[in-house]
């Protein structure tokens, strides 16, 4: 006898945890894996996975590009160097879901900005877990991060 769907992102993360993958955090509504680093070290891997209203999950990848990195780029540069490294994943049946400007503040001082990141949020929806999985693999593998 089989268990029944996920229904929370708590039982979400079970299933994921129990298919292999690890867990960066869990919020409200939608898993986001880990990318381990090191042996002790796991980030967040930019790849976030969730449920529709109608019980199907959707697979969400962030793609980034930081200022600092371009620092003569305006935004709308910034986001077509994220578009131009969605191209691989658009192809895996991703489209572009929203965009989304993340100023990172310093620790000490909330009035400095020490960068701006520029982020493209693809989706991709799938039915279940299962079919979720070798999408969810993909997507962990996908290069995340634009890059000189």
């Amino acid at each position: 006898m089989s268990s029944p769907p996920p229904s929370t992102p708590q039982q979400l993360k079970k299933a994921l945890v129990a298919s292999g993958f690890e867990v960066f955090r869990t919020l409200a509504d939608e898993v986001v894996l880990a990318e381990r680093v090191r042996e002790n070290l796991i980030l967040d891997s930019g790849v976030r996975v969730g449920f529709l209203p109608d019980g199907r999950l959707r697979v969400r990848i962030v793609v980034r590009a930081q200022q600092n990195d371009f620092p003569n780029e305006n935004p709308t540069a910034l986001f077509d160097r994220c578009r131009r490294l969605a191209e691989s994943a658009v192809a895996e049946g991703f489209a572009e879901d929203a965009t989304n400007v993340n100023a990172v503040k310093d620790p000490a001082d909330p009035d400095r900005t020490l960068d701006t990141f520029y982020e493209l949020y693809l989706r991709r929806e799938v039915v279940d877990v299962d079919a979720a999985l070798p999408v969810l693999k993909y997507a962990l593998s996908f290069d995340k991060a634009v890059h000189h």
